[in-house]
């Protein structure tokens, strides 16, 4: 800001005897008014430090950690899996393509059998690990189930190991299957998570431990789902042939809800979905989802009686809503069994195993 020039009659002012006194007075007020400012001013300032200082709070509560029940997927990811001493037994047949083992496997203390396609050659090959659907364990004989694909991926030089799954075939039983198997397949699941460590554990020069996949139809794609979730680096790309509901309530609706005797079991264990809605979720693999790391190719029928094609539809949507890399493909008119389409879904398979192993 530019000065002002003094006035004169100011000037005058400042030389008469009264302003002197004035001045004398003033002289002797000042150092009392500063002594008064600065009190005032420190005051003021040990008022500002005391507002700002904080009281000291008591420490949060950090917030319970959530349990799981023993028969849920988050409880089963957290399961020491030690598949091991994969046997390699007898032949069961040859031909100038692959030759077909019998064979057994440790999934816990049990020992698990099921059968080995090897294609001929030096190795090492892509290996898959096949889980069938449901198939009556008192019909059921060793390697019973996907037979078609057995063959024809050995044949395109995939080591194929199909697991027979426990109180099958020659595999041990398990006195605890029937409330397992009725709730999300857990015991199945570590059957073929067992199958694929048994695998990577073998030491077979033929195996390449790092290309291996896992394929799954109808009640084994229910599985596949669970394997996806729980041990989701152990397979690098997954097949779900006409797959069960990854929502497991779909799959108790359909074949356990009008079975009074398994609902009233169920019932009185954990609660109905519509009653225990917690638990339910946390079987449902669905819900999960967030742990996939690897690629999925869904194969569904548009006219399957058995696994309607709307549960793949919504597993596909569920997959793309997680970010997840999946390919779905329908087959217009096509049934549970794949018996049009199958070769066309068999050279898709092989495809997307060539691709992502």
């Amino acid at each position: 800001m530019v000065n002002e020039p003094i006035n004169p009659v100011h000037a005058k002012i400042e030389s008469s005897p009264k302003l002197n006194r004035d001045v004398g007075d003033m002289k002797r007020t000042i150092p009392l008014l500063l002594l008064i400012s600065s009190l005032f001013l420190v005051a003021c300032s040990n008022a500002q430090v005391q507002s700002t200082v904080q009281e000291p709070t008591p420490s949060e509560t950090p917030s319970p950690t959530k349990t799981y029940d023993d028969i849920s997927l988050p409880a089963f990811s957290e399961k020491n899996f030690d598949g091991r001493d994969l046997q390699v037994g007898k032949v069961l047949g040859k031909n100038d393509k692959f030759t077909r083992y019998f064979v057994t496997y440790k999934s816990g203390e049990l020992t698990i059998s099921g059968i080995m396609n090897v294609p001929t050659g030096p190795g090492p090959f892509p290996t898959l690990v096949l889980a069938h659907g449901y198939i009556d364990p008192k019909i059921y004989t060793n390697g019973r189930g996907l037979a078609r694909e057995q063959k024809y991926l050995a044949e395109n030089g995939f080591v194929v190991l199909h697991t027979d799954y426990r109180n099958h075939a020659q595999s041990d039983d398990d006195t605890n299957i029937e409330t397992n198997l009725r709730l999300g397949y857990l015991s199945y699941t570590e059957d073929v998570i067992n199958a694929g460590i048994a695998l990577k554990n073998s030491g077979l020069a033929y195996v390449d431990t790092n290309r291996l996949g896992l394929l799954g139809r109808s009640m084994g794609g229910g599985i596949l789902f669970n394997a996806m979730v729980t041990k989701p680096d152990l397979f690098n790309a997954y097949v779900a042939y006409a797959p069960t509901s990854s929502n497991f309530v779909d799959n108790f609706n359909k074949w356990n809800r009008m079975n009074l005797e398994q609902v009233g079991e169920i019932e009185n264990r954990y609660g109905l979905p519509e009653d225990n809605t917690e638990f339910w979720q946390d079987i449902s693999a669905v819900n999960f989802f967030d742990k996939i790391t690897q690629p999925v190719l869904i194969l569904h029928g548009t006219k399957d009686e058995s696994c309607p094609i709307q549960w793949s539809e919504n597993t596909y949507q569920a997959l793309l809503a997680a970010g997840k890399s999946v390919e779905f493909i329908k087959y217009e008119g096509e049934q549970h069994a794949f018996v049009p389409k199958w070769e066309e879904s068999i050279k898709e398979t092989k495809r997307f195993f060539n691709e992502n192993l």
